[in-house]
């Protein structure tokens, strides 16, 4: 497939928008250079925003592809057949949210229970869980996040995050804080793992390849490409190119997990 991308300089659908999800946003980007410069004339703009707000530009065709680590709600697909549009899911990646805490905080791991209880507020200081007498700072996605929609889901039986719950625009920004900060914790996709931050297993399983893929990571979810209708012409070959083996690849060099 590579090696016959279609020549789109002489043609007037040469650009494509693609909005939405700051976790898909890194293979979005690395994609979209990797396509450009094997697709001659192709013009691809990606931005960020939040799932929700890629999708609300999917609706109303402000953008031609969007970007999603949660799956479309039904109040959404309501509203595109209100507009006369039938949204298509493409799933392009495995992901788990990753729970993380500063590095200097010598917690190795959290249940499922205690990252709900964390995040609601049952637990609210270190010591609850053996360790210093400090203050836990929550830190979480904005609700434009589909990564706070995933969360909440997963880990939080859809029960509210905590209201003093320092709320970030992007996984960037909440990898950021708990960097910075000695009793902090957070969540973010596999993709923004590094050495400033370090990730806790959750019931025991740690965030890998091997357990997103069979499921056993309690945090695991598909990442989402949404378009109108069929994908066609350069979206449909976008993302026919990062479901090639050489776009799986990029999934991987990004930090997350490829498809099998």
């Amino acid at each position: 497939m590579v090696a016959s991308l279609p020549l789109y300089a002489h043609t007037s659908n040469n650009k494509l928008v693609i909005e939405g999800s700051t976790t898909v946003l890194p293979i979005a980007q690395a994609a979209a250079e990797s396509f450009m410069d094997k697709t001659p004339g192709a013009n691809i703009v990606v931005r960020g925003g939040g799932s929700g707000v890629g999708i609300t530009s999917l609706i109303e065709g402000t953008c031609d592809i969007a970007d999603s680590s949660r799956a479309i709600k039904d109040a959404e697909l309501q509203k595109a057949a209100g507009k006369g549009h039938n949204v298509k899911a493409h799933v392009v990646a495995m992901d788990g949210i990753a729970v993380i805490v500063n590095p200097g905080n010598g917690l190795q791991a959290l249940s499922r229970q205690q990252i709900k209880d964390i995040y609601t507020g049952k637990i609210s200081n270190w010591k609850q869980l053996g360790l210093s007498d400090e203050q836990i700072v929550v830190v979480s996605r904005d609700t434009a996040s589909g990564t706070y929609e995933a969360f909440g889901l997963l880990a939080l039986d859809n029960q509210k995050v905590r209201r003093d719950a320092l709320l970030q625009a992007s996984n960037q920004a909440i990898a950021s804080v708990v960097a910075k900060t000695g009793g902090a914790i957070g969540y973010v996709g596999m993709g923004y793992l590094g050495s400033s931050v370090k990730a806790v297993t959750v019931n025991g399983v740690a965030p890998t390849t091997k357990t997103v893929l069979s499921a056993k990571y309690p945090l695991s979810r598909p990442l989402y490409m949404y378009t109108n209708g069929e994908a066609k012409g350069l979206a449909r070959d976008f993302i026919d190119y990062i479901l090639s083996p050489e776009g799986q690849k990029l999934v991987e060099r990004e930090g997350f997990v490829a498809l099998k």
